[in-house]
């Protein structure tokens, strides 16, 4: 028996024109999309106008169908909104996402489906899937795998895979995470292109290389930029023991420095994202760098950075100190209680690398030859010390660019 509905939906309250075929596609898909499932229609009527009296665009329907249809339109919308729930979930926390997904009969527990849902990415935050791709348990390994065997990297030299490859995700701060993945990469590069390179490790080597390469000519930071020739020799006997040709480098390093890697984005600000969920945050004293004054500042760890506000609403920080070969130990101080010091282990009067922004909106280098930090509570500034050490880094990419060297040359060496 049919059925009869109607109604209307409020669009935009600014007017535009809009020409016959962007009506006509515009109205085409609010009918797909709010009415997926339901094949059968009679007496149909969807309109899209601009409405005099309430100034608005307004998307009109109205149509006759079986009250099954009905049924099955219900359960569209009601999948809907759990896959919208399972992304969401996902985007907070990756394994729970997977596992609401897994629960509610969206995805299979299979390593094939879940890395098909992580390569399409629709609505899925990409730090998120890297964070999960990269995780070291035995299932994750698999979906690696098995999405990493999704690209196809064939005839593309190496660039243009990785270029392909950095776009699906976004690479993890975490070493061993970033090791697993770049493994990955190589053998199916490797596998799509045999002849290239006599080993994987080779492979593996040459793109770390290409991405130290795109940082240090597109980073403003790096005044000291490689030439070609440079480049070359620091990829020499990488080939098992011997050099790759001379051309296929040339064209590696022209394509990077005409066009860098476009790093993906997550909701359109990546300072968005990096605040949103991370290792921990809180109201701390920071003595200043030449005026030795103790300033309250909102302290925000994440992504193996430590970054500061000064107020919680701020959207971009006052000043960021990369961890990165960092130490930090607890201090006495004769003004403030709970303190704790970054510094530069063995070399005291170096200034640790970070930067902040003046009072004029200018990003200058900090003067910090250590970083003094006083918590509200002897139970805090443990909690702080915990956090900090586990973010702790030691340059991943060199370390394991020079790890892997030292492991082709023992194995090409007599």
């Amino acid at each position: 028996m049919p059925y009869l509905s109607g109604g209307w939906i409020i669009l935009a309250k600014e007017k535009c024109s809009l020409t016959g075929m962007q009506t006509n596609l515009c109205t085409t898909f609010l009918r797909n999309k709010l009415f997926e499932g339901v094949k059968h229609f009679w007496d149909l009527l969807f309109q899209l106008k601009w409405d005099q009296n309430f100034t608005c665009w307004v998307f009109i329907f109205s149509f006759s169908f079986h009250l099954n249809d009905c049924c099955v339109c219900r359960k569209s919308m009601q999948r809907n909104k759990q896959v919208f729930m399972g992304c969401k979930k996902f985007n907070m926390d990756p394994k729970k996402g997977i596992r609401f997904l897994i629960d509610s009969g969206l995805l299979k527990n299979t390593s094939d489906d879940i890395a098909q849902f992580l390569y399409k990415g629709e609505g899925l935050n990409k730090t998120a899937i890297g964070d999960y791709l990269g995780e070291r348990e035995d299932f994750n390994l698999e979906v690696l795998q098995a999405f990493v065997e999704l690209h196809e990297f064939t005839d593309l030299n190496l660039v243009q895979a990785l270029r392909q490859f950095l776009w699906s995700f976004r690479l993890p701060g975490e070493a061993q995470k970033i090791d697993r993945m770049m493994e990955a990469f190589a053998q199916r590069y490797c596998h799509c292109n045999p002849g290239v390179f006599q080993h994987s490790d080779t492979c593996y080597v040459l793109s770390f290389a290409v991405i130290m390469l795109n940082t240090s000519l597109h980073n403003p930071n790096v005044k000291d930029k490689p030439s070609h020739q440079r480049f070359t020799t620091m990829n020499r006997g990488i080939n098992d023991g011997g050099d790759l040709p001379e051309d296929l480098l040339r064209n590696l390093y022209e394509s990077i420095k005409n066009e860098p890697f476009k790093i993906p984005e997550d909701d359109g600000n990546d300072l968005t994202h990096t605040f949103f969920n991370p290792d921990r945050e809180g109201w701390l004293l920071k003595l200043g760098g030449r005026v030795k004054t103790w300033k309250r500042r909102w302290f925000i760890l994440t992504d193996n950075c430590l970054y500061y506000f000064e107020y919680t609403t701020d959207k971009e920080p006052r000043g960021i100190i990369p961890l990165e070969n960092l130490s930090i130990r607890e201090v006495d101080d004769s003004k403030k209680p709970n303190c704790f010091e970054l510094f530069i282990p063995d070399h005291r009067d170096q200034v640790i690398k970070a930067c902040k922004t003046e009072a004029d909106g200018r990003v200058v280098e900090g003067n910090h030859t250590f970083y003094r930090i006083s918590a509200p509570t002897a139970e805090e500034k443990e909690e702080w010390i915990t956090s900090i050490k586990k973010a702790i880094s030691r340059d991943p990419f060199y370390e394991m660019v020079a790890a892997r060297k030292k492991k082709v040359s023992a194995l090409t060496s007599p």
